[in-house]
């Protein structure tokens, strides 16, 4: 690979995925039929359901980290909140260590950040599923 014709990568707007797979496209296609409900362990009735505001970033196994870092590390300064969605171990690993990585950009201009995880059902394809969820917000 010749480096000197690689062209950077783009961060694309929050609320769109990184790198889109099949299941993510269906999630954003489908979110205006079915909104995500964020449910907690346990919890049951009115006090399960909570919604939030906050710009939703979709990482899926292929998504590059510093991408999703940089990205997260955009939505914070902007809005000070950020909601990362995965769906699966590969897409919650790469999302994780987007968190750490925007984490140490943030840290270079006195931001800290915290990250809160919980579960969210999602439907995909008109089927249910369970993505993690990660809050980021900061400290």
């Amino acid at each position: 690979m010749d480096l000197d014709k690689h062209e950077p990568e783009t961060i694309q707007p929050a609320s769109t995925s990184i790198s889109t797979t099949p299941e993510e496209k269906s999630m954003t296609t489908n979110a205006s039929q079915s909104a995500p409900v964020a449910r907690a362990v346990g919890a049951s009735g009115a006090h399960a359901l909570e919604r939030h505001s906050a710009e939703v970033l979709k990482v899926s196994t292929r998504s590059r980290p510093s991408a999703v870092a940089g990205a997260i590390a955009g939505v914070i300064r902007d809005s000070g909140m950020a909601e990362v969605q995965s769906i699966g171990a590969g897409a919650t690993n790469q999302a994780i260590k987007a968190v750490a990585i925007a984490r140490s950009y943030l840290s270079e201009e006195g931001i800290d950040i915290v990250c809160t995880p919980s579960f969210i059902d999602v439907a995909i394809d008109d089927e249910e599923r369970t993505a993690i969820r990660l809050v980021v917000e900061r400290r």
